[in-house]
């Protein structure tokens, strides 16, 4: 066993990550002040607070794991517009790790801390990942749109006047892909004589064209992502933590928002086509190993690297010091209080994982409220 195998280091990182989120989110909660008074700055700050704790996640990704994301884009020029505008980027959602993946590229083009997401309303209950994304924003559905629909209306609304580049990065698949969503989600393509899909669910129009409704006038592009890994590896994001290293590859292709047609139907119509688009990539990169374009490797930022390193360091002065006074005083009760302590932060570490493990997400697929995605 190496040393990024190790239960302890994985407790270091978590720990790092856990009491640095509690009081970012503290903080986030002072700001609040800031809301009546002065919006933009409270949302600039948020951006901020945000991004110091994404990032955390994306140095695991791209300095402890060394995992590497290459992008394949037949347009190459479209390079210089990413990060300098606000933008719409749609993913495929198959892997554990496929969110980190978005955040890399939106870290390297220094969009992180104002990434936005149509977020499960129970996430909402998540420490950390929930209480950030309430500070900032982000929208939280039920997958009920008959519920959804105001809210979902005047939070995208609301973000028209964002101060800092966004990107709102959407899951149109609504759910990561398994074998039994895909085989339920293909009956309801057939059931609405939609073509059947080999590598994705069906897309829920209703989401991304809700959002393109509210957010034209102020997104300059949509961005189609599509994520696969090399050698047909399946990473987890436990593996990630544990330091494997992994090669994602993803293509990726704009479409100025001008192109795509306002009419919801037809816009609904442009997304089955997209994905139809994408199935037919996966099925390339499945043949020939790679997706066409040119191969690019966005520059690594040293900052997700010295921001962990900034709060590991304020963090474990002191909790060193208590420790091993804790552990020089012979106290029973204090040594036990202690062990106590690290055993809730392990729980709390492995909860925050098992968010993101594909056997564990949910899916409407099956229920009749699924197939009136579209």
């Amino acid at each position: 066993m190496g040393l990024k195998d190790s239960f302890i280091i994985q407790l270091v990182l978590g720990l790092v990550f856990v009491t640095s989120g509690l009081a970012i989110n503290l903080i986030q909660l002072v700001t609040c002040m800031l809301w009546p008074i002065n919006r933009q700055l409270y949302r600039r700050i948020n951006t901020r607070l945000s991004y110091s704790l994404w990032s955390q996640l994306v140095m695991v990704l791209e300095w402890w794991s060394g995992t590497e994301c290459t992008l394949f884009m037949e347009q190459t020029s479209d390079l210089d517009k990413l990060g300098k505008e606000h933008a719409i980027i749609i993913l495929n959602h198959n892997y554990e790790i496929d969110f980190l993946c978005g955040w890399n590229m939106a870290e390297r083009f220094g969009v992180l801390g104002g990434s936005k997401v149509l977020a499960k309303h129970e996430l909402l209950k998540v420490p950390l990942i929930g209480w950030t994304w309430y500070f900032l924003e982000v929208v939280f559905c039920k997958r009920k749109w008959e519920e959804d629909k105001k809210a979902v209306t005047n939070g995208l609304t609301q973000l028209k006047d964002y101060p800092e580049n966004m990107w709102v990065l959407l899951y149109c698949e609504g759910t990561r892909f398994t074998e039994k969503k895909h085989k339920i989600s293909m009956e309801v393509a057939d059931s609405k004589g939609l073509p059947r899909l080999k590598y994705h669910l069906l897309p829920r129009t209703k989401g991304f064209t809700t959002t393109l409704h509210c957010l034209r006038d102020t997104v300059s592009a949509v961005y189609d992502v599509t994520l696969n890994f090399r050698d047909g590896k399946v990473p987890t994001l436990l593996d990630v933590v544990k330091g494997r290293k992994y090669q994602a590859d993803m293509s990726l292709r704009r479409f100025p928002v001008d192109q795509i047609p306002e009419d919801e139907k037809e816009c609904a119509n442009w997304l089955h086509r997209l994905y139809q688009e994408k199935d037919a990539l996966q099925e390339q990169y499945y043949t020939t190993g790679r997706f066409p374009g040119n191969p690019v490797i966005p520059a690594r930022r040293p900052w997700s690297l010295l921001n962990f390193l900034f709060w590991a360091g304020i963090l474990f002065y002191p909790l060193i010091r208590l420790a091993v006074s804790v552990v020089a005083s012979g106290n029973l009760l204090l040594i036990l209080g202690l062990l106590s302590v690290l055993v809730v932060a392990s729980v709390a570490v492995k909860r925050l994982i098992s968010v993101s493990e594909v056997q564990k997400t949910g899916s409407s697929y099956g229920v009749e409220e699924s197939k009136k995605q579209t």
